[in-house]
């Protein structure tokens, strides 16, 4: 695996984004020995915040903006990390190795560890620019929403993924009519089997939720005042009113300034095992980055995952310090709707064979997914303790009879034992 040699302590390494990963890059960078100047740049005028409570606590009221910090203040102070908050970075000089400011200041780095992330992915349809159209990705986007959360009101949610699924759930349970219209056959269509999807969609439809599937939209229709939105048009000549409309369809990741720079961009900015871009003084970590081979998964991808973004935080700070790369681990998710806890490891694409532990008539099961007879992903539904489990499985490639995951009465900690004596 390469490495970086440690940089001098004369030295400056920049990071461009406030998010998760920029913030773990850059306090790992100090616990791991570098002696140079650290700067991070965020567009947001917010401390580096956490994202996923955004769609859940945070937009339900549960929490406040304060709960959402990432690292408290005091944390970049010891660290002796330059935030600069509220400051766009507008281009990369790769030659003179400087970072152009929006505000035309110019800023030298000696490494750069690009932590953009990416944006809410927009619909192109006619009215798509009407007013009361939104989309979730920021606290901004949030504090517009959360007015609009009324008992009554009519909100369609494009897009039957995590997103739209958790702003689902916090919405009924507001007392606000609920339509879900998904362009795949089914809800979370990429990242589950059939039978998962199943009962999500019997869940929110026994919650109240329409969901539609199948559904492709073609277009907005202003209400009578000729500025919001008013119904949501369907290819099949379906047009479902509307006070209010979430799109929630994916996200765009943000490689404008890595394209620029001429980096090699391929769905997103590519990277090799420890993150590092085309060019050796440039990493990019979290939702912008590709892997050109991802160390566990060993082909590429791009993943959408805190997890992810934090292993390749934890990456470029070991490497840039001159310390050897972690290993890499297997991704995994999580998502929280109503009272129910879904925690996802491995991914599960290209799987030949299916597990059910539990029942999903009920709301605490694990779907093991198989490939070759090893356990290469897990879906666990309020099962803490045996996802923890699931991961060891994923994590040794274990080779297992999908009869025994099955099976409740069957620890998983004697499936892993098992499978690792017999390897």
């Amino acid at each position: 695996m390469s490495q970086a040699t440690d940089i001098d302590a004369g030295s400056t390494v920049a990071i461009i984004g406030g998010g998760q990963a920029g913030a773990e890059a850059a306090t790992l960078l100090r616990q791991n020995g570098h002696k140079g100047r650290i700067i991070l740049f965020g567009e947001e005028k917010h401390l580096p915040y956490m994202r996923p409570p955004l769609s859940k606590a945070y937009l339900a009221g549960e929490i406040g903006a304060d709960a959402l910090i990432y690292k408290a203040p005091v944390a970049y102070e010891k660290a002796g990390v330059e935030l600069r908050l509220g400051q766009r970075v507008a281009g990369i000089d790769r030659e003179a190795r400087r970072l152009r400011l929006e505000s035309g200041e110019s800023v030298a780095y000696d490494k750069l560890v690009i932590a953009a992330g990416g944006r809410a992915r927009e619909l192109s349809v006619p009215g798509a620019k009407l007013r009361n159209i939104f989309y979730l990705r920021t606290i901004a986007d949030v504090e517009l929403l959360q007015p609009q959360l009324q008992p009554g009101r009519r909100l369609v949610i494009v897009g039957g993924g995590y997103v739209g699924l958790e702003f689902a759930a916090v919405a009924i349970k507001r007392g606000l009519r609920v339509t879900v219209l998904e362009g795949a056959p089914r809800v979370l269509a990429r990242v589950t089997a059939p039978e998962v999807s199943a009962f999500y969609e019997r869940f929110h439809r026994a919650a109240g939720v329409e969901i539609l599937t199948g559904v492709a939209v073609s277009g907005f229709t202003p209400g009578p005042d000729g500025e919001n939105v008013g119904a949501v048009q369907c290819g099949d000549g379906l047009s479902v009113a509307a006070d209010f409309v979430l799109v929630g369809i994916g996200l765009v990741p943000n490689t404008e300034l890595a394209e620029a720079a001429g980096l090699v961009i391929d769905g997103g900015i590519l990277v090799d095992d420890v993150s590092r871009t085309s060019d050796p003084d440039i990493f990019a970590i979290g939702d912008c980055a590709v892997h050109a081979r991802h160390g566990f998964l060993q082909r590429k991808m791009r993943l959408e995952s805190v997890p992810n973004a934090l292993e390749q935080a934890r990456t470029v700070a070991a490497v840039i310090a001159g310390k050897p790369a972690p290993a890499a681990t297997a991704p995994w998710f999580w998502s929280d709707q109503y009272d129910l806890k879904l925690q996802m490891a491995g991914i599960s694409e290209g799987y030949d064979e299916l597990a059910i532990r539990g029942s999903t008539e009920g709301a605490s099961f694990i779907a093991f997914y198989l490939k070759d007879g090893r356990v290469i992903a897990a879906d666990a539904i309020n099962r803490p303790a045996e996802f923890m489990a699931s991961k060891r499985l994923i994590a040794d490639r274990a080779k297992v009879s999908a009869k025994d995951l099955a099976d409740d009465s069957v620890p998983l900690k004697s499936l892993i034992a098992a499978a690792a004596a017999a390897a």
